[in-house]
């Protein structure tokens, strides 16, 4: 993995304090966006990850909205497919849905029910992961499916949550990692 790209990375993270409550410090992507070549940097850091790690792979999940961004170009890079699990009631057809806790509340995402089939690999991405709500939520969906999920992967990772120890016995892979 090259040190420039990923610094590259790291440089497009902003830190906004006390967003959106106060004493959390926000971590933006949104400079890391507008950034063609940090961007490409992402996804290729990603990519090779993936490629690495895994010799199948049928589709990326993407968490609602972020993972929106993130998951595409990815799932375009490995020649796969690329499945939406939304918050509750924006999904046509029949759906799965879970609820769980957040930071400062509960929430719903859901996935349609003939998403993924029985056994087929999955990789979950989003840009963040804190406390590990969503990402646990998200993982619901996908067992209620029989797909096997093969990883948890985000941009970032907020170390002092420990959201990841929520997610084993399923793998888990940051690009970037802050207390």
């Amino acid at each position: 993995m090259s040190d420039g790209r990923l610094q590259r990375v790291r440089d497009r993270v902003r830190p906004f304090p006390d967003f959106p409550p106060p004493g959390v410090l926000f971590r933006d992507i949104s400079p890391l966006l507008k950034d063609p070549v940090a961007f490409k940097a992402l996804i290729d850091l990603l990519e090779e990850h993936l490629r690495a790690s895994f010799p199948r792979i049928d589709f990326i999940a993407g968490l609602d909205s972020r993972g929106f961004l993130i998951g595409p170009p990815l799932a375009q890079r490995l020649g796969i497919g690329f499945v939406p699990i939304r918050k509750k009631g924006k999904l046509p057809g029949p759906t799965e849905s879970v609820s769980y806790s957040l930071e400062y509340g509960k929430a719903e995402l859901e996935i349609q029910s003939d998403a993924v089939e029985e056994g087929q690999k999955v990789v979950i991405v989003d840009d963040l992961l804190a406390t590990g709500g969503t990402m646990c939520a998200a993982c619901e969906l996908l067992k209620r499916l029989k797909a096997e999920i093969v990883e948890c992967l985000v941009v970032i990772e907020l170390k002092s949550l420990k959201g990841s120890e929520k997610l084993k016995p399923i793998p888990f892979y940051s690009l970037l990692q802050y207390d």
